[in-house]
């Protein structure tokens, strides 16, 4: 009578060792993709002087209207009249003048319809209206 001790092991199980390469293939793909940093190429030079030529884009202007009402081009103080005598002077300069109006949150809804409608008595007609991404 053969007891279990005596039972030949004919066949191996070998899904262990494949589970154990899967997961070394695994991180082997990781690590690859993750090391990638880019191709070296050699880049050109500049000079370090500034670019004393006139771009052919425009510069964007910016309108900001803060919480408690004041108007702001770029980054200057402005009243609605300062503001409609600068633009008409840029767009003289700059027919298709690009414009992006940034109205706080909490700014009242009649200041944005000031500007906008300041804009459209310029003769602006690409504007932007900043918002902020959920």
């Amino acid at each position: 009578m053969a007891s279990a001790d005596d039972k030949s092991y004919d066949d191996i199980n070998v899904t262990p060792m494949v589970d154990l390469y899967l997961v070394l293939l695994l991180i082997f793909i990781i690590m690859t993709t993750a090391g990638v940093q880019g191709v070296k190429v050699n880049l050109p030079s500049a000079s370090s002087k500034p670019a004393t030529q006139k771009m052919d884009q425009p510069k964007t202007q910016a309108i900001t209207i803060d919480t408690e009402g004041k108007i702001r081009l770029n980054t200057l103080p402005v009243t609605l009249a300062d503001l409609e005598t600068k633009l008409a002077a840029l767009k003289v300069a700059t027919p298709e003048l690009p414009v992006v109006v940034r109205g706080d949150r909490g700014s009242q809804y009649q200041g944005v319809m000031d500007v906008l409608d300041v804009l459209g008595r310029v003769g602006i007609t690409q504007i932007g209206l900043a918002t902020q991404p959920k």
